[in-house]
């Protein structure tokens, strides 16, 4: 009896131990995109070829990839106009259009394969609803600390595809 008690309360405790601590493990592949990523540039492709800059041409954002496979993504148009009220539930409704198309933000967990040179973002919450609880395979390339995607699903619809540059910052 006494045997099982011991055996109990170790399990016990080792269960304790593992499941307080967060995830510690390295998602495999990604040690080459670990880390902070400054944006660069979105460049909109539309069905006919043409190209736009949906977030202007020197767009604010960060993007950050921990070791455990978590994101976050936040993507600003770098000049967007100020809310005259100074409350943003007093904004009008141009002022409120500006605030959405000059953002796009989004988080949740990722991985990469190497082979087909994938990163597959899980979506867990987003700026743009429609995107939540999606699974979203972009094809990457990186050189000299810098990483491209090509996004297909668009916070635009249709055909329209972007391609997203970062550069590493940390």
């Amino acid at each position: 009896m006494k045997k099982l008690i011991s055996i109990t309360v170790l399990l016990l405790t080792a269960t304790q131990i593992f499941a307080d601590k967060p995830r510690q493990y390295l998602i495999p592949d990604s040690v080459e995109v670990i880390g902070l990523w400054t944006l660069v540039a979105v460049e909109n492709i539309n069905p006919d070829g043409s190209k736009t800059l949906p977030y202007g041409i020197s767009p604010k954002g960060l993007l950050v990839f921990d070791k455990t496979g978590n994101y976050a993504i936040q993507i600003l148009k770098a000049s967007r106009p100020k809310v005259s009220a100074g409350d943003k539930n007093k904004a009008t409704p141009e002022e409120n259009a500006a605030l959405v198309q000059g953002n796009n933000s989004h988080f949740g967990t990722y991985t990469i394969n190497k082979e087909s040179k994938t990163i597959t973002f899980q979506i867990e919450n987003a700026f743009y609803p429609n995107w939540e609880g999606t699974i979203q395979k972009r094809v990457y390339t990186l050189s000299d600390n810098e990483l491209k995607y090509v996004v297909t699903q668009t916070t635009n619809g249709g055909d329209v595809t972007a391609v997203v540059i970062w550069k590493r910052k940390i």
